[in-house]
């Protein structure tokens, strides 16, 4: 949704109000929002990109480094900062760089194709690879170390809780019967098991079976409902006058979340009434965009 984050965020419209601009990506990922958002830039503003996962800042710190100098469209670049962290961080990282305020949040929460495509983390049971699923792998435990020593009950709760998957509690008996005699470690593992528990097999409805028990186990690893929460939270205080909140969610729960923060806050005026959906046509050329919703506020 490039175009729709660069006009909602208003970077497209003269800057008549300020010297100049600073603009967050708060999950940089591999930089492509970032990289749209320093094209909409002036020499003068600033992008700050924000990511959890530290493999993210070193590919985007060098993928900037190589072609931001010499691109034919904007040599002259706005200042980038990358910094390792969670956006939902930001007002302290904002102190540490004295930084008042900012222009514009913009918060993708879905996950980026190099991590899509990382088979040591196995957040794609296509790639496969170790059972891990963390954004940084200093923090927390993985998902194969949780499912080795969570009861069954927590289990299902968490996979129908985080998941919304109403075989929840077979998928958990499952998985705890396995770890007996061979716990699961690999993303391979977990998909062929889940494949097993839920009636069609492999596909369910539009979707591969194991989708939502992924999604549920990335999503308890990583505590990202509760950073949501909290940054949601934050983030409006953070927000200039005039300044824009944009976040693109991939599922209810994170939307659901959005949606009444930003209604309920008294400092934020929305923008969008429904969300801003995917065109057909980025559907049909990123398919895994066809669930994406954007969601925008405005700083009273």
């Amino acid at each position: 949704m490039l175009q729709e984050v660069i006009h909602w965020s208003g970077l497209d419209r003269p800057n008549l109000e300020c010297a100049s601009r600073t603009v967050v990506d708060g999950t940089l990922g591999g930089g492509g929002h970032s990289w749209h958002l320093i094209q909409a830039l002036q020499p003068n503003d600033q992008l700050i990109g924000i990511d959890r996962d530290g493999g993210a800042i070193e590919r985007v710190t060098e993928l900037f480094d190589r072609e931001l100098p010499g691109n034919a469209t904007h040599r002259s670049t706005c200042r980038v900062r990358l910094i390792q962290s969670s956006y939902r961080e930001l007002p302290q990282l904002m102190y540490e760089n004295d930084i008042p305020k900012v222009d514009v949040i913009l918060l993708d929460l879905g996950l980026s194709s190099d991590q899509l495509e990382d088979s040591t983390r196995g957040f794609s049971f296509r790639t496969g690879g170790n059972l891990d699923l963390r954004f940084c792998t200093d923090e927390g435990i993985s998902a194969s170390d949780l499912l080795a020593k969570i009861d069954e009950k927590e289990l299902a709760d968490i996979i129908y809780q985080f998941g919304e998957e109403k075989f929840s509690r077979r998928i958990a008996r499952a998985i705890v019967e396995r770890r007996r005699s061979s716990p699961v470690t690999t993303a391979e593992e977990l998909a062929e098991l889940v494949h097993r528990c839920v009636p069609g097999g492999k596909v369910h409805g539009r979707i591969d079976s194991a989708t939502r028990t992924f999604q549920a186990l990335r999503i308890a690893v990583n505590h990202e409902l509760e950073h949501l929460q909290t940054a949601i939270e934050r983030l409006p205080d953070c927000l200039a006058p005039h300044g824009r909140l944009l976040v693109i969610s991939f599922h209810s729960l994170e939307d659901r979340i959005v949606k009444h923060a930003m209604r309920d806050c008294p400092s934020l005026q929305v923008l969008t009434k429904k969300p801003i959906l995917p065109t057909d046509a980025e559907v049909y050329e990123n398919s895994r965009s066809r669930s994406a919703k954007l969601r925008v506020a405005e700083k009273l």
